[in-house]
């Protein structure tokens, strides 16, 4: 089973927006993280998002250029402050490939959560636009590769 992480692109700024979308340089990013995923033949069958738009915008980015026939819907357990030992329990069990788009802090402590069953210690940054391809053996989990966030 493998998951993947994804920190949603740039966004603007409240002020500039208050629903604060992707900013272009964001969208650039994502799109870039997205065609980098394919060229190493990420297949998922889902895309799940926190429901905020900056994530939201992020997951549709990657259905569109991954598979036009994946869904991509919100799920519960994805918001900053989330405890990530709810998602993952759902992806011990989980038996399919999918991919999940959030924030700061949640990705950071549901990543050490997977890898040390640790929450709060440290294993990878998670930039904007940055995807972590995590692997679960048995009932372990490893950091398989990172696309950090490209340069634009």
């Amino acid at each position: 089973m493998i998951v993947y992480l994804v920190r949603h692109g740039e966004a603007l700024s409240a002020a500039e927006n208050s629903e604060r979308p992707l900013s272009q340089k964001g969208r650039q990013a994502v799109e870039r993280i997205a065609r980098l995923a394919l060229d190493r033949r990420v297949h998922v069958a889902g895309i799940y998002h926190s429901g905020i738009l900056r994530a939201k915008q992020t997951a549709e980015l990657f259905a569109k250029v991954l598979s036009s026939s994946v869904r991509v819907e919100q799920h519960s357990g994805l918001l900053p402050e989330d405890d990530p030992a709810i998602v993952k329990a759902e992806l011990d069990i989980a038996q399919q490939s999918i991919l999940l788009v959030g924030h700061l802090p949640y990705l950071n402590r549901l990543t050490s959560l997977l890898i040390h069953g640790d929450p709060d210690r440290a294993v990878v940054e998670f930039l904007p636009a940055t995807m972590v391809c995590c692997r679960r053996v048995s009932d372990r989990w490893s950091i398989d590769w990172t696309l950090p966030q490209p340069r634009i």
